[in-house]
């Protein structure tokens, strides 16, 4: 499917560019890889090998400095909104900050921030998201825009007493350095506190630095403290202020004023059984037009969240901070309070609720003929699970489910069959992510984990809300009005080639230079499906794909295989979704509580805001989830397991656990007596002398030797016997060796100290450091 170019380059002539030109390019654009350039001039073939060798002597010559991995900007370019680290103090004693990953990158005076209250000042080693704003002087200068992740003059951690000191130890696996407190703090703490300390004035000549203690959050042994652990470490905003709360109080029932009366629409919610906010409802029917021969009509109703949240809003400036809501195993950090979220805002069974509905018509052939929004009042007919959904579709109703099967669920079910005619045809990428439920009592205790299963209901609601999205970006370019896209690029070549020379060590080929297509992928997919490759090759692929993310320049959505895509079917959870509907508001003259003037204004800064929160809520949720499941296993010392290779490191192996599917890790010293060499190439440690290898993808079985709850570390040994030598492989390129050793005695294993040094003879296991 053809690309949208960037808009902003349409002003720059097609075809190669000469420097002054590629230089004003990225001027304008802030920054930009290799791929966005040859987008924006349209180049191809020869064009774009004589970009790389032009791009090449830019930077070479000073012109150009990298940013991140893949990224150009003109040398010592500042963008609009960038992340910065806080790296030094200037002789006033003004904080200095540097763009992240930008070596060329110049250090700029951070204003000061006189809303910060005492004690919350960013400090030396702080990551910070900033506009960068020219001051009189001519000078540029970082305003602060908000604090990212946890502080690094702060730390989260672990009280530790003895006899003679007491430290707090961070719970966080990155941080090493312990702080030791003053008695006089200590006297009222207890040995297994959760506490927040940061770095002391008092100077300490050796061993670790003076602390101070700034808050008590909770106990290490408390079951819920995995969820509290993950928030405070990576600054998940909590709870809401009093304005927030009262503004959310105050909020009233719908009512039928202005908008389109839906309440004879038998819409349904399919959700997960233990869901409490419903965002989403669907409805479909056959299209009786005559020039739609076996069409249907697909309606998706979407809570009005517009209707309650206004722009600059007390609630629009807490929910715009939090980006989206935060899910652990044990509680819900929610974008909006539970008023809204679980209330007003929630497509309640039964009543009355506002909604921003779109009618979608399909062909027979499954492709999207036409769509309308509308502002509604509507109420849903049932509130259903997705296994109770899926059992009357298939044959099996229960009480709730009978008396509406035949009337709303099959025709739901045929809509769909209709649907998946145009999704096969437009063929998305087809990777298969393995998830795992979580199970939790009432004491906060993991009761079991499981692998969450995957019916034909999840992917009917997905595809449902997919054509909405669409639907939504469509409209709206249409209207010319201001949007947050959702938007995914294709892989870079870099991680393609990567993918190739794997795929070349499983004798899979692909044939050198073929664009990768999402259906190239599929077939690589459907290729290994029933093989013993099928799992790895679905996590390689799956490695080399880029992150989505939120941006107001639209490139299209790669892995769905659309030219046009926003979010709009959860606005209770995620702030990216409320803007696209304020903007429908604003674009169809729904009312006056539209996109405002400073919505647009700020839409940048809050692209790049809700996509840092996006990224920094899956971090906290997957280091919650480890930490869940190091408890859950803490008691299984000793155990063997079966599980697979899914990481190959210079200094171990990671394992995934076919039962729970936790990873850890197997320290390079547990894997044999001999040097390893890493096998970047082939994603396997092979012995340097005998050439037995440890592959990715292997099955191996191991024993837990180690299972942290406080840092989601697990600890594993190897019990199985490595693959044999592949004899027709090229020699591994050599770079860092690691030295396996078995022997009793051998060394110590430590994830985070690079592989092959020797740490002397071991008396027990330590670390349990994954990472």
């Amino acid at each position: 499917m053809a690309r949208p170019r960037i808009p902003k380059a349409a002003r720059f002539p097609q075809g190669l560019p000469d420097r002054d030109t590629l230089l004003n390019y990225l001027r304008e654009t802030g920054e930009a890889d290799r791929a966005a350039i040859a987008r924006a001039f349209g180049l191809k073939g020869a064009d774009r090998r004589a970009l790389r060798e032009m791009l090449k002597e830019l930077e070479d010559s000073g012109a150009l400095a990298r940013r991140g991995r893949k990224g150009f900007a003109e040398t010592g370019a500042l963008p609009e909104v960038g992340v910065v680290d806080v790296v030094e103090r200037d002789t006033d004693g003004e904080l200095m900050v540097k763009l992240a990953k930008a070596e060329d990158a110049p250090l700029v005076l951070l204003a000061p921030d006189r809303k910060a209250e005492a004690g919350q000042a960013p400090g030396l080693g702080d990551r910070l998201l900033v506009r960068f704003v020219r001051v009189e002087s001519g000078e540029f200068e970082a305003r602060l825009i908000k604090r990212l992740g946890q502080s690094a003059h702060r730390i989260l951690g672990v009280v530790r007493k003895a006899r003679r000191e007491v430290r707090v130890e961070p719970v966080d696996r990155r941080t090493k350095e312990s702080l030791v407190l003053s008695p006089d703090q200590a006297e009222t703490l207890r040995d297994g506190d959760l506490v927040i300390a940061q770095v002391g004035t008092a100077e300490r000549r050796y061993g670790p630095k003076s602390g101070k203690l700034l808050e008590v959050v909770g106990r290490e042994d408390e079951p819920r403290a995995a969820s509290l652990i993950a928030i405070h470490t990576h600054g998940i905003p909590m709870g809401f202020s009093q304005a927030a709360e009262a503004e959310a109080e105050a909020a009233e029932p719908p009512t039928l004023a202005g908008r389109e009366d839906l309440r004879d629409v038998p819409f349904i919610t399919i959700d997960p059984a233990d869901a409490r906010d419903h965002d989403d409802a669907v409805y479909a029917e056959p299209d009786t037009d005559e020039k739609n021969p076996g069409g249907w009509i697909v309606w998706v109703a979407i809570a009005d969240v517009a209707a309650y949240v206004r722009p600059n809003s007390a609630l629009d400036r807490e929910a715009r901070d939090k980006g989206n809501s935060v899910y652990f195993p044990d509680r819900v950090e929610p974008m909006l309070p539970e008023r809204l979220s679980n209330g007003l805002c929630s497509l309640r069974e039964g009543e009355n609720r506002a909604c921003m509905a779109v009618r979608m018509v399909f062909g027979a052939d499954g492709r999207k003929r036409s769509h309308r929004f509308v502002r509604g009042l509507m109420r849903s007919a049932a509130k259903l699970s997705y296994e109770q959904a899926q059992a009357a579709a298939d044959g099996d109703p229960d009480d709730k489910t009978g008396p509406i099967t035949d009337r709303i669920i099959r025709p739901l079910w045929t809509a769909y069959g209709v649907m998946k005619k145009g999704r096969d045809a437009r063929s998305p990428l087809a990777i298969e992510s393995m998830e795992r439920k979580i199970a939790i009592n009432r004491e906060g205790e993991i009761t079991s984990i499981t692998p969450r299963a995957s019916l034909e209901a999840h992917r009917l609601i997905e595809e449902m809300m997919i054509q909405a999205n669409v639907s939504a970006a469509e409209t709206l370019e249409q209207k010319k009005t201001p949007q947050i896209y959702r938007i995914h690029d294709a892989p870079s070549q870099e991680k393609l080639q990567a993918l190739v020379d794997f795929l070349q060590t499983l004798e899979i080929s692909w044939t050198k230079g073929e664009a990768p297509r999402t259906e190239r992928f599929n077939r690589l997919l459907d290729q290994t499906r029933d093989t013993p490759h099928a799992e790895i090759v679905n996590e390689v692929v799956l490695r080399s794909q880029m992150q989505a993310i939120y941006s107001t320049e639209n490139i299209g959505h790669y892995g769905l295989n659309l030219a046009k895509y926003a979010h709009f079917t959860s606005p209770i959870r995620r702030y990216a979704d409320l803007i696209v509907h304020r903007a429908l508001v604003r674009a169809l003259g729904f009312g006056d509580d539209g996109l405002s003037d400073r919505d647009i204004s700020q839409m940048k800064a809050t692209a790049e805001m809700i996509t840092a929160a996006e990224r920094r809520a899956m971090a906290a949720e997957r280091d919650a989830t480890d930490r869940y499941i190091a408890a859950f296993l803490s008691d299984r010392i000793g155990a063997e397991f079966e599980g697979k290779i899914t990481g190959v490191t210079r200094f171990g192996l990671f394992v995934r656990l076919a039962e729970t599917g936790a990873d850890g890790l197997v320290p390079v010293s547990k894997l044999g007596g001999e040097y390893f060499v890493h096998d970047d190439r082939a994603h396997a440690l092979v012995g340097e002398r005998t050439g037995a290898r440890w592959p990715l993808g292997m099955a191996v079985t191991v024993r837990l030797e180690e299972a942290t709850p406080i840092t989601g570390g697990l600890l594993f040994e190897m019990l199985s016997e490595p693959a044999p030598p592949d004899r027709n492989a090229p020699r591994p390129r050599l770079g860092v060796r690691a030295r396996g050793d078995r022997r009793p005695g051998g060394p110590k294993p430590h994830s985070g100290r690079p592989a092959g040094i020797r740490t002397g003879r071991k008396k027990k296991m330590g670390g349990g450091k994954r990472r």
